[in-house]
Formats: structure tokens, sequence, C-alpha cells
């Protein structure tokens, strides 16, 4: 419990992880604004489009999680964060543990604010939660940033430098895992196992049936597994990014 108030003084006490939530649901409300106000009838506003601009906020969660371990090695504070505990997995499962949740947090704050927004701008639309596919399109957005904070800090422990930690991240979610497609042959059938767009599946893939196209939202995934096992699926990636951290972070000098 001392390690997980230590990592919650430490994250709170500073600047940057405010600016990123505040960047979070900035992006995310304002995409759902931006939804409900250019909804037509050709174009109807739906619960899966108020979550448009989810995979942006987890981006910058991500950030956030990563400076959280790399902000510690640039200023050389994480040596006394490793000598003010017996080990240092115990440090670094707090530090996961503490940022984990605040993704949480901000990942249900996002979810219901887009959905709260979009019905403010657009009061005639049909946004009522009734679908268990509805409930995950919205709530289940905390579930799946505090999946990515862990596999955040996990790379931020590995890689150690800000600039190295963050590319990495965002050129592997933007870019590397729809540049797989390409490859002949076998890049669709690679593409269906990746990380996020595994995550994305239990957002937006395999809804429940309803009136609601959910083309009009994110893009659904095409995974091949069921939304929970999907979850299940990027939880445990994260799980052993974090664990390969851990083990890299015990054989390395701080």
């Amino acid at each position: 419990m001392t390690l997980l108030a230590v990592e919650r003084m430490k994250l709170v006490s500073t600047r940057s992880p405010w600016w990123c939530a505040a960047l979070a649901l900035l992006l995310t409300t304002g995409f759902a604004a931006l939804m409900a106000a250019t909804a037509v009838p050709e174009v109807p506003l739906t619960v899966a489009s108020t979550q448009f601009g989810y995979r942006f906020g987890m981006t910058v969660v991500m950030v956030m999680a990563a400076l959280a371990v790399t902000t510690e090695y640039r200023f050389g504070t994480i040596r006394a964060s490793f000598l003010g505990s017996p080990g240092r997995t115990g440090t670094l499962v707090a530090k996961a543990a503490v940022v984990a949740v605040v993704a949480l947090v901000l990942g249900e704050l996002a979810g219901f604010g887009s959905w709260g927004i979009a019905k403010l701008v657009d009061p005639g639309a049909d946004l009522a939660l009734q679908t268990a596919y509805e409930w995950r399109a919205v709530a289940g957005v905390g579930l799946v940033y505090a999946a990515a904070a862990v596999l955040a800090v996990g790379v931020g422990a590995i890689v150690r430098h800000t600039a190295g930690a963050v590319s990495v991240l965002l050129i592997w979610s933007f870019l590397v895992e729809g540049l797989v497609q390409l490859v002949p042959r076998v890049g669709d059938d690679v593409f269906r196992w990746l990380p996020f767009n595994v995550a994305d599946k239990f957002i937006t893939g395999d809804p429940d049936p309803s009136a609601r196209d959910v083309v009009y939202g994110p893009p659904p995934a095409d995974a091949v597994l069921g939304p929970w096992p999907a979850l299940a699926y990027f939880a445990g990636i994260a799980a052993v990014v974090l664990a390969a951290a851990v083990v890299a972070v015990n054989r390395r000098d701080a």
C-alpha cells in the first residue's frame, strides 16, 4: 500500500498527467460534439459514433502512462524509487496499477462524457443504452484505456526514453498495424490478431442486433475473438509487456 501511495503522489504532483487528462477528454468529447453537429438523416448519430474519438484519447492516455516512467529516468529519480523499496518489481507494478486506475477513470469520463455531449448537441438522436453492445461502446472505454496504460508503462520501462517510447506506441498503433494488411496472403490474417485491432473489437465489433449501423462510428474491428475474449487478449498482451519490462528493469542498471 505504501508503494501505491508513493506512486499516486508522484503521478498527481506533476503537470504532465493533468495536461494529458485534459487533452484526452477534450479530444474524445470534441469528436463526439462534431459527430453530433454534422449528423444528417442519411448518416444518423448513433451510440457508436459518439465514441468516434476514443482511439485518440487512448493515444494520449498511453503517452501519459509512458511519461510516468520515462520522466523518472530522465531526471534520475528512478534510482531513489528503486532504493526506497525492497525490489524493483514492486515499484514498477505499483506504478502500472496506479496509472491503470487513472486511465480507467479517464476512460469512463471520456466514454460517458462523449455520449452526454452528443446527446446535448443533438437531443433528438436515439442514444439510449439498451443493448450489451451499446453499453460496451460507452462503459467499455475505461477498461480498454486501463489495459493500454499498463502496456504503455511496460514500453516506457523497456525503452526508458520519452521520445522512443512515445514513438513506439504511436507508430505501432497508428501505422504498423495498418501496414500489416498490405503483406500479401497473410497480412489480413495477422492483422486480426494485432493488439489494438483486437481491442477495437471490444468497443466496436460484434454488436448485438439493433437498428443502429456501427459503420457510422469507429470502423468495426474484424478480429476473430468475441468482445470479452478480445478484451482479455489485449489485457494479456499488456501483462506480457509489463512482465518483460520487469525482467529488463531488474537486469539493467537504473
